[in-house]
């Protein structure tokens, strides 16, 4: 039976531990563990790239089409968590969220056949990009800055938007401008339908 989004999340899997715990324990973990090997293939496929770019609907469609299922990090971040995003950042710090981020993205990789649709900070780790290297098929997707605005304008749940969506979406996109390279490819996604960016992603998965 195929798992529900919560997939390595359930109640008796051991992200329903004390998440406190789990966080000091990815915090103190050996370099050796970076890239990480956690499932047996790399059919899981990854999509990576600012938010805006359309991850979580074009994950959709790549899903339907592969039988695959679909999982939403942020999504699962926020039910283990029992809080929003912005209210992680507002109460924990930016630093506490990527901790949780990362334990929860080691957990999720440990399925095979999925899809996984990742925030737009999870490159900021070199732990992360190993991890999700060895765990699956990278997509980078991008857009242009009018696109991301456009798709995202200020969203109250994207808390790095604060202070002005144009300004922080220019600075996001110079900071992270390298920290995408690690993808087996990047896809456009700006000026296309994401039924057209879905078909160019399964072309080159296939391939």
């Amino acid at each position: 039976m195929r798992l529900r989004i919560r997939s390595a999340c359930s109640k008796s899997a051991s992200l329903c531990y004390d998440m406190e715990k789990l966080i000091a324990n990815e915090t103190n973990m050996d370099v050796q563990k970076v890239g990480e090997t956690l499932t047996s293939n790399r059919d899981n496929i990854v999509l990576i790239g600012m938010m805006g770019t359309g991850k979580s609907t074009i994950g959709s469609l790549l899903a339907s089409e592969l039988g695959y299922q679909l999982v939403d990090l942020d999504s699962v971040i926020v039910e283990e968590a029992g809080c929003s995003i912005p209210e992680l950042f507002e109460e924990k710090g930016e630093a506490y969220f990527r901790d949780l981020e990362t334990t929860v993205l080691r957990k999720v990789l440990q399925e095979c056949n999925i899809v996984l649709a990742t925030g737009g900070g999870a490159v900021l780790r070199n732990e992360n990009c190993g991890l999700m290297k060895n765990n699956g098929w990278v997509v980078a997707l991008s857009a242009t800055v009018d696109d991301i605005i456009s798709r995202v304008g200020e969203d109250p749940n994207r808390p790095l938007l604060a202070g002005g969506a144009r300004e922080r979406v220019t600075a996001l996109l110079e900071e992270r401008k390298h920290a995408y390279s690690f993808a087996d490819v990047t896809i456009a996604t700006s000026g296309k339908s994401t039924e057209q960016v879905s078909s160019e992603i399964l072309i080159h998965y296939r391939g």
